[in-house]
């Protein structure tokens, strides 16, 4: 049985759990509100339950290192982990765990609104707190008694930007020369750009013209192979030749304008070059939008493009497959075209409106 006490003006609890005394401040003044308290610790602890006060100790900054830790022993990509991380300790850091509730949290979201942050990069970060709050309720034992619910703000996920055919080639004629077999690939294939710079000699298969990611080295963990077409193999044997004749022989395939190190940074080069092409300046990420779109459009399958793409789910990959002003002007002629061919079913053929001038 568990017993109440003062201290001073405050009263407290004692009870046991497995034998083991647990004392715990009521934080009140008044006998009611510490023999209400302890009798739901007593209920808590006969159902089978950690006490309250287990969870009160445990301060977001655990559940956090918990966080990284699980990113780094699954090999994750942790870095938008971190920055995520970054933002909610702002708001969270150092406050114990039980206190964090969906008013506090609604707090958060507002605070980030006022700042500018998107909905997109917001939901990224309660997705992190989300996840955070629920490995700490699987624990054993548990360090989290309950998750609260959070909100997700809806996101305007239309992608708009993409090439035209045309801009592809202007933009490929304004670059350096160590640059244009980097954009074509990018074109063609739809990779992040991370994927592209970082591709090495041993991924590559010359002779049967494959390209492959292995699991792990891409953003969703999974593996990746694609078949190269004639103007790609072209490119890689070009690379591969070019490799042969520098002093060292480097791993990566696409290389820096001196040939010293892989290609990294080119944001100058890059802008200059789309104002040359005077197609206004674009981001690189366009091009894996262009690729899912010209991929669809060429009829290839759409289970196929995302596996040549590396979208997992298809809810991301079509917000990929954007629809043109073209495309919605095709569709117009196409139609005109069907309904030209049709027969009426009262009439016979249908007649082309007549407008009275």
């Amino acid at each position: 049985m568990g017993m109440i006490y003062k201290r001073g003006r405050i009263w407290w609890m004692k009870y046991y759990r497995n034998g083991k005394p647990y004392r715990e401040s009521s934080g009140s003044t008044k006998e009611s509100d510490a023999k209400r308290l302890l009798r739901k610790r007593e209920g808590e602890i006969a159902e089978g339950k950690l006490p309250g006060v287990y969870f009160d100790r445990v301060c977001f900054d655990e559940l956090a290192e918990d966080y990284l830790v699980d990113f780094r022993i699954n090999g994750k990509h942790i870095r938008r982990a971190e920055l995520s991380l970054r933002h909610l300790q702002k708001d969270f850091e150092g406050f114990r765990v039980s206190t964090i509730d969906t008013p506090r949290i609604k707090s958060y979201i507002e605070r980030r609104q006022n700042e500018g942050a998107s909905n997109g990069t917001i939901n990224r970060e309660l997705t992190a707190l989300k996840r955070m709050l629920n490995m700490g309720a699987q624990q054993t034992p548990p360090k989290v008694d309950r998750v609260p619910h959070i909100s997700m703000l809806k996101e305007d996920n239309v992608r708009k930007g993409f090439f035209e055919h045309g801009d592809f080639l202007a933009l490929r004629e304004a670059l350096p020369k160590h640059l244009k077999g980097f954009l074509t690939f990018a074109y063609k294939a739809g990779w992040r750009l991370g994927e592209i710079s970082t591709l090495q000699w041993s991924q590559i298969d010359l002779e049967k013209g494959i390209v492959r990611l292995e699991p792990g080295e891409t953003k969703n963990e999974e593996g990746r192979t694609i078949y190269l077409d004639e103007e790609l193999k072209e490119i890689f044997r070009a690379q591969w030749e070019a490799r042969g004749k520098a002093d060292t022989a480097l791993p990566w395939v696409f290389l820096n304008r001196k040939g010293t190190d892989r290609v990294k940074r080119f944001d100058k080069a890059w802008k200059s070059a789309c104002k040359k092409a005077g197609i206004g300046i674009k981001l690189f990420h366009d091009l894996r939008r262009t690729a899912v779109r010209n991929m669809v459009r060429a009829g290839i399958p759409e289970r196929v493009a995302m596996m040549i793409s590396g979208h997992k789910t298809r809810s991301v990959f079509e917000r990929y497959n954007i629809v043109s002003g073209a495309d919605l002007e095709l569709a117009a002629k196409r139609q005109e075209a069907y309904l030209s061919t049709q027969k009426g079913t009262i009439s016979g053929t249908v007649s082309p409106l007549r407008v009275r001038k």
